[in-house]
């Protein structure tokens, strides 16, 4: 049973919850119309507007889907609070990224072997003139080696509980030294080397930030904001992830997955690789890409935020401590 108060709070205030979740709902159909255009050649639902097709019928069927789903999320938990909910959105995120730290160490200690092994000219030896040739394709290596390796790490992060952004940047300083030795040293420089460096910092920054957004690590020019009182910086908190934080993910996501020329789409398309050919590693698809997840992790982080400032508004419990340093 919920008391009075309780019961005030859900009439009041069950709105902002339908905002936040249908707004996860829509990110989730955008993305999935996404994969289904650039892969299934799916038209989108705009293309409805001039003419009736089965694939934009089918795209407009999956945002009304979500929708129904997000809505069906918030009536199945209306008597949870505002930090519950937060809560299992911040699991997701949390999951999701430590996936992509482990994938983001598979795929670039794998693809840095391999480009080393070409360079020496020992790969053909090892596995055979053919899978030599196939493996100096971007459109062979990515869905048939980085593919898996992707899955392996989405695999190892659910049993995993560290999100190992720590360890991503010590080994960004080992490739770093590692540059620095073999230059320095014995006059060896091959470009897959500063691939690897500009693979795992992408990652670092862009995969790292929704969770540095979590403990309110990201700078914040707080002259005024300071002096203002916990309920009041709980109102700027919760409307400004929404308006400013939201709704320019959102443009990131929309902008970079626009069809299949986009900025992001167009390098996944092809398994895009280096301008170095096979000296490089063949990671450029996956670096467009890091930026669709940096849109999509902090939109979602954004809610998080909105839900977590929507419960200090509400005097709800819990309240976390962001001035503690927590263990990553």
């Amino acid at each position: 049973m919920i008391n009075t108060a309780e019961s005030d709070e859900i009439v009041g205030g069950v709105w902002k919850r339908y905002l936040g979740w249908i707004t996860i709902s829509l990110l989730a159909a955008f993305l999935l119309n996404n994969f289904l255009n650039i892969y299934l050649n799916f038209k989108g639902v705009f293309s409805l507007v001039s003419q009736v097709s089965l694939t934009g019928v089918i795209s407009l069927f999956i945002y009304m889907i979500c929708i129904v789903l997000g809505i069906w999320q918030v009536k199945r938990t209306i008597h949870e609070n505002y930090r519950t909910q937060a809560k299992k959105l911040h699991d997701f995120n949390v999951y999701f990224l430590r996936a992509c730290f482990f994938a983001v160490l598979f795929v670039g200690c794998i693809d840095f072997s391999l480009a080393l092994l070409r360079s020496l000219d020992v790969l053909a030896s090892l596995v055979g003139e053919n899978a030599n040739r196939a493996l100096g394709l971007g459109n062979t290596v990515g869905p048939f080696l980085h593919v898996p390796l992707i899955i392996l790490g989405f695999i190892v992060a659910f049993y995993s509980k560290t999100l190992g952004w720590t360890w991503l940047a010590l080994l960004i300083v080992f490739a770093e030294l590692i540059i620095v030795i073999s230059r320095f040293l014995f006059s060896y420089e091959q470009s897959f080397m500063a691939d690897l460096v500009r693979y795992w910092y992408a990652a670092l920054f862009l995969f790292a930030s929704a969770y540095t957004l979590y403990d309110e690590g990201h700078v914040r020019v707080d002259v005024i904001y300071a002096g203002l009182s916990e309920k009041v910086k709980a109102y700027v908190n919760a409307w400004g992830s929404y308006v400013l934080g939201v709704l320019t993910m959102a443009v990131v996501v929309i902008i970079g997955f626009n069809g299949k020329t986009s900025i992001i789409n167009s390098p996944l398309l092809v398994f895009e690789i280096t301008n170095q050919g096979i000296n490089g590693m063949f990671i450029k698809y996956q670096m467009a890409m890091f930026l669709g997840i940096f849109g999509a992790t902090m939109l979602i982080q954004f809610i998080v935020q909105f839900f977590d400032s929507i419960a200090d508004i509400s005097g709800e419990p819990g309240k976390r401590d962001t001035s503690i340093k927590l263990g990553h």
